[in-house]
């Protein structure tokens, strides 16, 4: 089939205006407020601690950085551990690296597919024993679902541990009725071109605790003293969030609550008519909270569909479908080899077998049909 031919690309999670991004574009240029910083920055962060419920918020270049700082102003430093979600990507985690500290990996349950609160449990257990407990805990919300987070937050109370969740994909998402990542130590968030609302890149640090983020904000912008000259006593990073980027946030977070309707429902839709199917089960909600289905994720037992995931994968892409693996267990990286690892077997049976479908909320019913008929006609293939 030529280029030509084929349907239009279906990606699994593009961006979606609202339709005021521009305007508040065009107010950042009618301020010359282009750079980092300005008016829009700080009307973002009001809003976004509106909508997390936390009252110190700090918009940045992206989640990655958000999760740096709070992992540097909590004390990771080489030799120093952290227990975090193998089943992530990487940027949740790639900043213990960059401080030189120590990652333990602990396994996702089947009820959330977020980190295990009872192998939690027993890694720090065991790390008390060893008079080698983490600095903090970094648990994943996974696909927009939030970790169990109370029963996490009540095990590390025992040894004093913070918690910073790793809210990036579940911005919208509720646990027992607040929002993603509020009563944690600290939460970072995530508007990457993928996600449920987007700035075309950023992020952002939220907690309660002020004295971090004030600390957070001093390195953020290169950690300069307050002096009329540039002066440092200590070495910082460039990691704002410009005052553009921030206008388009603005308009996103207009339109948060209906994009996490949409996706919901899609979800919804693709359950009703491929959940009945042998072989093929859903990424479970559990009762305690409200996911924002910012990608809807199935499993496929293949002896029972017919065919893997990875024949489905690429039936897909061959109609111009994007669709993808459920992420790679860290401890399965290459460049973790040897990392310590607390389970992993539910891990890497979602990757084995997990794939992640369109997802937009930019996408028709249409749309959404041509990837439930492309699955669907590969049922039962390998018995054919």
């Amino acid at each position: 089939m030529s280029a030509a031919d084929r349907a239009p690309r279906l990606f699994l999670s593009p961006p979606h205006m609202g339709g005021r991004e521009q305007e508040y574009i065009a107010e950042a240029f009618a301020s010359n407020f282009i750079a980092p910083l300005g008016p829009m920055v700080d009307r973002f962060e009001q809003e976004m601690s509106r909508v997390t419920g936390i009252s110190h918020t700090l918009a940045l270049s992206s989640g990655t950085a958000a999760m740096h700082l709070a992992l540097r102003l909590l004390g990771v430093a080489p030799g120093q551990r952290v227990f975090a979600s193998s089943l992530t990507f990487i940027g949740s985690i790639s900043s213990v690296v960059h401080q030189g500290g120590e990652l333990v990996f602990i396994d996702a349950d089947r009820e959330s597919w977020c980190m295990d609160p009872d192998l939690l449990e027993e890694a720090l257990e065991r790390a008390n024993r060893e008079n080698r407990l983490p600095r903090a805990v970094v648990p994943t919300d996974l696909y927009g679902q939030c970790a169990d987070l109370d029963r996490i937050q009540t095990i590390c109370q025992r040894w004093e541990i913070p918690v910073v969740s790793d809210a990036a994909e579940s911005l919208g998402a509720t646990y027992k009725g607040r929002p993603a990542g509020k009563g944690t130590r600290a939460a970072i968030y995530s508007f990457n071109g993928n996600k449920i609302i987007t700035t075309s890149g950023g992020g952002l640090l939220a907690s309660e605790d002020k004295a971090l983020m004030d600390a957070a904000r001093h390195l953020s912008t290169q950690a300069r003293d307050a002096a009329a000259h540039y002066q440092h006593t200590t070495v910082g990073y460039n990691y704002r969030m410009s005052n553009v980027v921030a206008a388009i946030g603005l308009g996103q977070l207009e339109i948060l609550e209906q994009r996490v309707k949409t996706r919901r429902e899609i979800f919804d839709q693709y359950k009703q008519q491929l959940g009945g199917r042998p072989g093929i089960s859903f990424m479970p909600q559990p009762e305690w909270g409200r996911s924002n289905c910012w990608l809807s994720v199935i499993q496929i037992d293949p002896e029972q569909f017919g065919c893997d995931r990875e024949t489905i994968r690429l039936a897909l892409e061959e109609q111009n479908i994007e669709s993808r693996p459920v992420w790679k267990p860290m401890h399965m990286q290459p460049v973790f080899q040897g990392a310590t690892v607390v389970g992993g077997t539910v891990s890497e049976d979602l990757f084995a077998h997990g794939l992640c479908l369109p997802s937009g909320s930019s996408m028709s019913r249409s749309d959404q049909q041509r990837v439930i008929d492309g699955i669907l006609a590969l049922e039962g293939a390998s018995r054919r």
